[in-house]
C-alpha cells in the first residue's frame, strides 16, 4: 500500500501562510503600480470614490476607530490582560506573544510612512491639496491593532462561540474603519485595499510566530 501523502509534500497548514503571503504581495504590487501609473484601476478608484463619498457623523466616527489614540490603547489592554493570565497560568515565556504583537504595532509606521512618501498620492477632494494617502495609515493601524489583539487572545478562547465573536468583532471594526474612511472622503478605496494587503503580510507573520510559540 502506498502512503496517502509523501513526507516531502508540505502539509496544508504549512502551505497556507505562503499562499496568503504571495496573494497579498502580488495584489499590493498590482494596486501600487496602478496608482503610480494612473492606470485603469486608479481611474476606476477615483470614480468609485466620487460615488461613495457622503460625509456624515457616522462615517467620521467609524473612521476614528482607526486613530492611534483609539486602536493602540485597545491593543495595549488586551496584551496586558493576556500576559497577566499567561503568567498566572505558569506559561513558559508568558510575555512573548504580547511583546511580539507590540513590536508588530510599532513596525506599522516604519513600513507605511516611507511608502506614503514614495508614492505621494494626493488625497480625495476633501483632503486636497495634501499628499501621502497611499497606503492608508488609519487602515493599517486598525488592522494590526485589532488583528493582533484577536490573534493573541485566540489560544485563550475555549469555545467556538467566543472565537467566532472575537473574529466577527475584528472584522466588523476593520470594515467599519474602511467604510468610514472612504465614505467620509478621507481616503481613496485603493488606499484601504493596499493597507489590507500590507497588514495581511504582517499579521500572517505574527500568526505563524505565535503558532510556533504555542507548540509543546
Amino acid at each position: 500500500m502506498s502512503d496517502v501523502s509523501s513526507p516531502r509534500e508540505p502539509a496544508p497548514h504549512r502551505r497556507w501562510p505562503a499562499c496568503v503571503l504571495a496573494t497579498a504581495v502580488l495584489l499590493f504590487l498590482l494596486v501600487t503600480w496602478q496608482v503610480v501609473a494612473h492606470g485603469p484601476l486608479a481611474r476606476a478608484d477615483r470614480r468609485l470614490s466620487g460615488d461613495l463619498v457622503r460625509p456624515d457623523r457616522v462615517s467620521g466616527a467609524l473612521a476614528a476607530l482607526g486613530n492611534v489614540s483609539v486602536a493602540v490603547p485597545v491593543l495595549a489592554v488586551v496584551l496586558a490582560c493576556v500576559a497577566l493570565r499567561a503568567r498566572r497560568a505558569g506559561t513558559r515565556r508568558w510575555w512573548l506573544p504580547s511583546v511580539a504583537a507590540a513590536v508588530l504595532m510599532a513596525v506599522v509606521p516604519v513600513v507605511v510612512i516611507p511608502l506614503k512618501d514614495i508614492v505621494a498620492r494626493p488625497g480625495p477632494p476633501l483632503m486636497s491639496p495634501a499628499i501621502g494617502f497611499f497606503p492608508s495609515g488609519h487602515t493599517a493601524t486598525a488592522a494590526v491593532a485589532y488583528g493582533s489583539a484577536a490573534l493573541v487572545l485566540w489560544p485563550w478562547l475555549r469555545t467556538a462561540y467566543a472565537r467566532r465573536g472575537v473574529l466577527l468583532a475584528c472584522l466588523a471594526l476593520n470594515l467599519g474603519v474602511a467604510f468610514g474612511l472612504v465614505r467620509h472622503g478621507y481616503h481613496w478605496p485603493l488606499d484601504v485595499v493596499a493597507s489590507w494587503c500590507l497588514c495581511t503580510v504582517l499579521l500572517t507573520g505574527l500568526a505563524v510566530f505565535l503558532a510556533r510559540h504555542d507548540r509543546p
